[in-house]
């Protein structure tokens, strides 16, 4: 994972004049890249790179520049598909080993909406000072954040946080998923990235074939393991988690980066764990590791460590929605052991749920338009929440988070299968419940132990110990006020927090982050069916339910018994 800055829209000398200041503001966002920085300046542009060098780590610095000095690059993220790329670009005389070196005569020979090529996580700011043009893109699914915003000369802004940003642009926004901007187009961001499997239409019909689902999968966690660094795995024992594992554990001894032909630098799969004394995930993911033979780190933490986290987690995270801070503690807690052990990459299951419709109230679906409607609308939404959580939360130790499941071949792969045989439920034949992700886990059983390919969904917050969200809640009880909380919507106009503990995320979060237009960039409290209208409509329970533990579903959680 790394970190990008730029400065645009710039006169002659002020490339010279802002740098100090340039350089000040990609040090905030220094421990997503840790390893080199660099920087390149022109007249009409300056451009700062923080760099985790996972790919090419001896050559493949940043700033890219092209053979003439005068184009430049910086990316955040990687570029799965860059072998087969360079290759239809063999005309182009390339000058490192970085994946992310496709980018450039990728969109300068084809132009901006050639990102639609590219299949990988990223975020980029490609400067031509030969014109003064810039393009700023950013991934489909919105793994790798961006943000940008308008300081009061004119001059645009564009970080990979908000913290960069946020007392020097004060209408800084997110730059938007799937999208790109041109310069010299000017206007707002353009979508570049509309699958046809958005409309239920287009998929309506459309079988799950087990087959074909789980060779999709192993491809993309293949490609994802590039690299020339040591990995590891996430492995909270749930199904998502234990999949990813077991996928890399077939490829883990070669090296994927030469088709497999020789044995890899670091052959012995890792994978970490992190929970409280006793709790679910743990033990889990212990199971999963024994049978799947990887060398497992299984950490424990205490209520009060999470506790002490919690306000540092909320500025790494630059949120304050309440899921993701419970989740994400724990997270950021493990990553800190992960990086003190030499990992720089780790892969994660993250959007499974979303694609598949793992989340506990997906059982209230009526109808498989509705369900696979409310898939949608979650992988719109995923960029604030699970991506947000599994990035920020790992960059704030320098370590990258990849996620297979958001590999863009296997979601239009997976997004392509109607939803009616990703109902969840009641089944109407036999009257019998039927566990969510059923295809998922027919498809990969015989890879898992019986009790984690049929273990339900357990919300990471839930699995890492009940007791750490019993905390929390009880913690934000003791340090706000009811008079406080009677008075939220006048000191949060935007975005009220509707409970203590909302309340008490948000306040911290101001501390760090000012203004409105920082509070826009999070997302309304959500409930656990998202606030969205259909799901409301699915069960009215929903509308009242301010909790957004999963199992607060009532009805619907089996403490992890086996459904079929």
């Amino acid at each position: 994972m790394c970190s990008i800055l730029a400065l645009l829209d710039l006169t002659p000398g002020d490339a010279t004049r802002l740098r100090p200041q340039a350089l000040e503001h990609s040090r905030r966002q220094r421990h997503r890249g840790p390893d080199w920085s660099g920087v390149w300046e022109s007249d009409t542009a300056l451009l700062v790179h923080e760099r985790l060098a996972i790919v090419d780590p001896a050559g493949g610095a940043q700033p890219i520049l092209d053979s003439t000095g005068t184009r430049a690059l910086a990316v955040n993220g990687e570029i799965y598909n860059h072998r087969p790329l360079r290759v239809e670009l063999a005309d182009y005389p390339f000058r490192t080993g970085s994946d992310c070196e496709v980018i450039l005569p990728l969109v300068l020979e084809r132009g901006p909406d050639a990102v639609r090529a590219l299949n990988g996580i990223f975020a980029f700011v490609l400067h031509d000072a030969g014109n003064g043009r810039t393009v700023v893109a950013r991934d489909p699914i919105g793994v790798i954040p961006l943000y940008w915003g308008v300081d009061a000369s004119g001059r645009t802004w564009v970080a990979s946080e908000l913290k960069a940003l946020v007392d020097v642009c004060a209408n800084v926004r997110e730059f938007p998923p799937g999208h790109w901007w041109d310069s010299a187009v000017s206007g707002e961001p353009v979508r570049y990235h509309e699958p046809s499997w958005r409309s239920y239409d287009a998929v309506r019909g459309s079988r799950a074939d087990p087959a074909a689902l789980r060779a999709g999968l192993e491809n993309a966690v293949r490609r994802q393991l590039m690299g020339d660094v040591p990995y590891g795995v996430l492995l909270s024992g749930g199904l998502d988690s234990s999949i990813i594992a077991a996928l890399a554990a077939l490829h883990a001894r070669k090296r994927v980066d030469d088709d497999e032909r020789s044995e890899a630098w670091y052959p012995r799969l890792h994978s970490f764990a992190i929970g409280l004394e006793g709790s679910p995930d743990l033990a889990a993911a212990q199971v999963a590791a024994d049978h799947l033979g990887t060398v497992h780190h299984g950490f424990t933490y205490t209520l009060e460590e999470g506790m002490d986290a919690v306000p540092e987690v909320i500025r790494h995270l630059e949120t304050c929605d309440v899921t993701t801070v419970r989740a994400a503690t724990p997270m950021y807690l493990l990553a800190r052991r992960i990086k003190a052990m030499g990992i720089k990459m780790v892969l994660s299951g993250e959007g499974s749920d979303e694609i598949f419709g793992g989340y506990l109230y997906f059982h209230k679906a009526p109808d498989a338009e509705a369900f696979h409607d409310e898939t949608v609308r979650k992988l719109d939404k995923l960029h604030l929440f699970d991506c947000l959580r599994a990035n920020k939360a790992m960059a704030a130790w320098g370590v990258e988070a990849r996620v297979p499941f958001l590999d863009l071949r296997f979601v239009d792969l997976a997004m392509g299968i109607d939803a009616a045989d990703k109902m969840c439920g009641t089944d109407p034949a036999t009257g019998e419940p039927r566990i969510e992700k059923r295809i998922l886990r027919e498809a990969f059983a015989d890879l898992l132990p019986d009790q984690i390919a049929w273990r339900q969904k357990e919300q990471f917050s839930d699995g890492v110990g009940y007791g750490w969200i019993d905390a929390l809640k009880d913690k934000a009880a003791a340090d706000v006020t009811d008079l406080q909380m009677s008075r939220a919507v006048e000191r949060f106009p935007v975005h009220p927090p509707k409970s203590k503990e909302a309340y008490r995320y948000r306040a911290i979060f101001e501390q760090h982050f000012p203004g409105e237009a920082a509070a826009r960039c999070v997302p309304e409290g959500m409930s656990i069916a998202c606030s969205t209208p259909t799901a409301l409509q699915w069960e009215a329970s929903f509308r009242d339910n301010a909790d957004p533990s999963g199992r607060a579903v009532l009805g619907v959680h089996r403490d992890g018994r086996r459904m079929t």
